[in-house]
C-alpha cells in the first residue's frame, strides 16, 4: 500500500511538472512585457496639408516614464472611420523613415501611422545609437527594460489603445507592417494583440533557435554589436559562441529562442491575414530558420481552414532589403483585407 501511495505521489509530481512547462505563449509574453497602465494624455498637432494629404504629429504616454512620438497621415478627402496601417522602422531608423510608405498607404485610402521605437528618433538623447546599446547593456544588468524588441511591442499595443480613442479610426481594421527590427516587432505585436487585424512583417521573421543551433546568429547580433561586445568583454568572453548568445538572449530578450521563438509566435497570428516578406540571402534572417517559421504558420492556417489568409514572399537573390515590388504587394495585401 505504501509503495502504491508513493507511486501515486510520484505520478502527480510528474504531472504537475509537465503542466508547469506547458505554457501559453501569448499569455506568458503579455505577462513579461506588462506594466502599469497610465492615462494616454495624448497630444496632437496638425501640420499644413501637402499634395492632398494632411499630417499630424502626436504623442502619448506608454507608461509612467515614457511618451511615444508619432506621425499620422491621411487623405484630405478621408471621411468617417477609416482603416489604419501602422509602420515600424528598423534599427537606427525613425518614424520619418517610414513617411514615404505612409504617404503611399494614405493615397491608397488608409490612415497611416509611424512611431519612434525605443531609443530611436525623438526618443534619443543625441548620442546616436549609444542610447539603444546602453539600454541593452542595462537590461543585461537587470534594469527591467526590454529595449531589444519587446518594449516597442508594448508601445504598439498602447498605440492601438490611442487609435481606438480617435473618431476617424475603425478599430476593427488596424494593420501593422514593419521592416527588419520593425518586422520582428510586427509579428510579436500581432501575436500578442488580437486587435491587430492584418500583419506584414518584412525581413524580420526568423527562428532564433535555429540560428543558435546552427551557429548562424552573427547577422542578428550584428545589429546591436556594441552592446553585445560590451557585455562579452565584461564577462571575459573573447570568442562568443552560441552558448553565450543564448545566455545573452535569456537576460535581454527572455524566451526569444524558446517559448517566444518565431515558429510559435507566427502561428499565434492565425487566422488573421498574415503576409511574410523575407529574402533568400539575408544573413539577419537565415532562410532555413525562416522556412521553419512559415511552415509552422502554414500548418495552423490550413488546420483552421484559413489557408488563403497566409502568404509568403521570398525575395530572390536579395539580402537585407525590401524591394519595391514587395512593398507594393504589402500595400495590396492591406487593401485586400482591410478594404479602405
Amino acid at each position: 500500500m505504501k509503495r502504491l501511495q508513493l507511486l501515486v505521489v510520484a505520478g502527480l509530481c510528474l504531472l504537475a511538472a509537465g503542466c508547469a512547462h506547458t505554457g501559453n505563449p501569448r499569455a506568458d509574453f503579455l505577462k513579461l512585457i506588462d506594466r502599469p497602465r497610465v492615462s494616454l494624455t495624448a497630444q496632437v498637432q496638425e501640420l499644413p496639408a501637402t499634395n492632398g494629404l494632411t499630417q499630424f504629429h502626436f504623442s502619448f504616454a506608454t507608461d509612467m516614464s515614457n511618451r511615444v512620438p508619432g506621425i499620422l497621415i491621411k487623405s484630405l478627402d478621408s471621411q468617417g472611420r477609416r482603416p489604419v496601417v501602422i509602420a515600424l522602422h528598423g534599427t537606427g531608423g525613425n518614424k520619418n523613415n517610414m513617411a514615404a510608405l505612409c504617404r503611399k498607404l494614405a493615397e491608397a485610402g488608409f490612415i497611416a501611422v509611424a512611431i519612434d521605437g525605443r531609443y530611436h528618433g525623438d526618443r534619443k538623447t543625441g548620442k546616436g545609437q549609444n542610447d539603444y546599446n546602453e539600454a541593452i547593456v542595462r537590461a543585461w544588468h537587470g534594469s527591467g527594460e526590454h529595449p531589444f524588441y519587446y518594449d516597442t511591442v508594448w508601445d504598439v499595443m498602447r498605440l492601438v489603445d490611442y487609435l481606438q480613442t480617435r473618431d476617424d479610426v475603425d478599430a476593427n481594421r488596424i494593420g501593422l507592417i514593419g521592416i527588419s527590427k520593425g518586422g520582428i516587432e510586427t509579428y510579436f505585436a500581432a501575436a500578442a494583440d488580437e486587435r491587430i487585424a492584418v500583419a506584414v512583417p518584412c525581413i524580420g521573421v526568423e527562428s532564433f533557435r535555429w540560428a543558435l543551433d546552427n551557429n548562424d546568429w552573427q547577422g542578428r547580433i550584428g545589429t546591436i554589436q556594441n552592446a553585445f561586445d560590451t557585455i562579452a568583454k565584461e564577462n571575459g568572453v573573447t570568442r562568443p559562441g552560441p552558448a553565450f548568445v543564448q545566455k545573452f538572449y535569456d537576460r535581454v530578450v527572455p524566451g526569444i529562442a524558446g517559448e517566444f521563438d518565431g515558429p510559435k509566435m507566427l502561428a499565434l497570428i492565425a487566422p488573421r491575414p498574415l503576409l511574410v516578406i523575407n529574402s533568400d540571402s539575408d544573413n539577419h534572417t537565415p532562410l532555413p530558420g525562416v522556412i521553419e517559421c512559415t511552415n509552422a504558420a502554414q500548418k495552423v492556417y490550413a488546420a483552421g481552414h484559413a489557408a488563403d489568409h497566409f502568404a509568403v514572399i521570398i525575395q530572390k537573390n536579395t539580402g537585407h532589403q525590401v524591394k519595391p515590388e514587395s512593398e507594393r504587394a504589402a500595400i495590396d495585401w492591406f487593401v485586400r483585407w482591410l478594404k479602405p
